[in-house]
C-alpha cells in the first residue's frame, strides 16, 4: 500500500508507485491525468494539448512526416519574401 509522507520525494513516490500491480498503476495514471486536465485554465489549453497528442500520434505512426527546423524556417522566410 502506498503511503505518502511529507518528507517523501517525488522520485521516492514514483518508485513506490512503479511497484503497484499494473491495474493499479493504470488507475493511478488515469487519476493523475484527469487531475491535470481538470486543472487546465480554459478550453483553449485543453484543445492545444489534445491537438498536440493527435499530431504526436501521427508523427509516431508515420502517417505524416516531420520537417526539420531548417526546412520550416526556410519556408517561413520564403513565405514572407525574405529568402
Amino acid at each position: 500500500m502506498l503511503v505518502y509522507h511529507d518528507c517523501m520525494t517525488t522520485q521516492q513516490l514514483t518508485l513506490e508507485a512503479m511497484e503497484l500491480p499494473l491495474h493499479e498503476r493504470v488507475s493511478l495514471a488515469q487519476a493523475l491525468w484527469q487531475s491535470i486536465e481538470s486543472g487546465l485554465i480554459d478550453s483553449d489549453e485543453r484543445s492545444v494539448i489534445q491537438e498536440s497528442l493527435i499530431r504526436d500520434g501521427e508523427l509516431t505512426s508515420g502517417v505524416v512526416e516531420g520537417r526539420s527546423h531548417e526546412e520550416v524556417m526556410a519556408n517561413a522566410r520564403r513565405s514572407i519574401g525574405c529568402a
